[in-house]
Protein backbone atom coordinates (compact mmCIF):
# COMPACT_ATOMS: atom_id res chain seq x y z
CA UNK A 1 0.00 0.00 0.00
CA UNK A 2 0.74 3.79 -0.66
CA UNK A 3 2.27 5.50 2.38
CA UNK A 4 0.10 9.02 3.55
CA UNK A 5 -2.47 8.06 1.50
CA UNK A 6 -5.50 6.82 3.51
CA UNK A 7 -7.17 9.45 5.93
CA UNK A 8 -6.72 9.23 9.97
CA UNK A 9 -8.79 6.93 11.53
CA UNK A 10 -9.59 8.41 14.87
CA UNK A 11 -12.59 8.01 17.68
CA UNK A 12 -15.56 10.47 17.88
CA UNK A 13 -17.81 11.37 20.76
CA UNK A 14 -21.20 11.67 19.30
CA UNK A 15 -23.94 12.94 21.53
CA UNK A 16 -27.51 12.04 20.58
CA UNK A 17 -30.26 15.46 21.22
CA UNK A 18 -31.96 12.75 23.72
CA UNK A 19 -28.96 12.37 25.72
CA UNK A 20 -27.29 9.10 24.83
CA UNK A 21 -23.96 9.42 24.05
CA UNK A 22 -21.34 6.70 22.62
CA UNK A 23 -17.83 6.55 20.97
CA UNK A 24 -17.39 5.22 17.20
CA UNK A 25 -14.41 5.28 14.69
CA UNK A 26 -14.70 7.77 11.78
CA UNK A 27 -12.49 9.74 9.25
CA UNK A 28 -13.90 12.54 9.75
CA UNK A 29 -11.91 15.41 10.54
CA UNK A 30 -14.19 16.37 13.75
CA UNK A 31 -13.45 14.49 17.72
CA UNK A 32 -17.38 15.88 18.97
CA UNK A 33 -20.43 15.19 16.41
CA UNK A 34 -23.93 16.02 17.49
CA UNK A 35 -26.92 13.97 16.29
CA UNK A 36 -30.82 14.92 16.09
CA UNK A 37 -32.10 10.80 16.46
CA UNK A 38 -30.18 7.62 17.55
CA UNK A 39 -30.99 4.06 17.92
CA UNK A 40 -32.51 4.50 21.46
CA UNK A 41 -35.05 7.50 20.08
CA UNK A 42 -35.52 6.34 16.73
CA UNK A 43 -39.40 5.07 16.75
CA UNK A 44 -38.23 2.02 14.23
CA UNK A 45 -36.12 0.53 17.55
CA UNK A 46 -38.21 1.90 20.00
CA UNK A 47 -41.71 1.05 18.78
CA UNK A 48 -42.93 3.98 19.76
CA UNK A 49 -44.17 7.26 17.70
CA UNK A 50 -43.06 10.85 19.20
CA UNK A 51 -45.50 13.26 17.52
CA UNK A 52 -44.00 16.87 18.69
CA UNK A 53 -46.84 19.59 18.82
CA UNK A 54 -45.47 21.91 21.04
CA UNK A 55 -47.15 24.82 19.54
CA UNK A 56 -50.78 22.87 19.45
CA UNK A 57 -50.84 23.21 15.51
CA UNK A 58 -53.04 19.83 14.87
CA UNK A 59 -55.60 20.89 17.27
CA UNK A 60 -55.91 24.68 15.98
CA UNK A 61 -56.83 23.28 12.71
CA UNK A 62 -59.06 20.62 13.74
CA UNK A 63 -60.90 23.28 15.51
CA UNK A 64 -60.90 25.65 12.57
CA UNK A 65 -61.11 23.43 9.53
CA UNK A 66 -62.52 19.97 11.17
CA UNK A 67 -66.07 20.16 10.18
CA UNK A 68 -65.10 20.62 6.17
CA UNK A 69 -63.64 17.59 5.44
CA UNK A 70 -66.17 15.22 7.17
CA UNK A 71 -68.19 13.30 5.17
CA UNK A 72 -72.19 12.78 5.40
CA UNK A 73 -72.94 9.51 4.04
Amino acid sequence: MKQDVHPEYHDVNVTCSCGNKFVTKSAMSKTDFNIEVCSDCHPFYTGKQKIVDTAGRVDKFNQKYGNMFKRNV
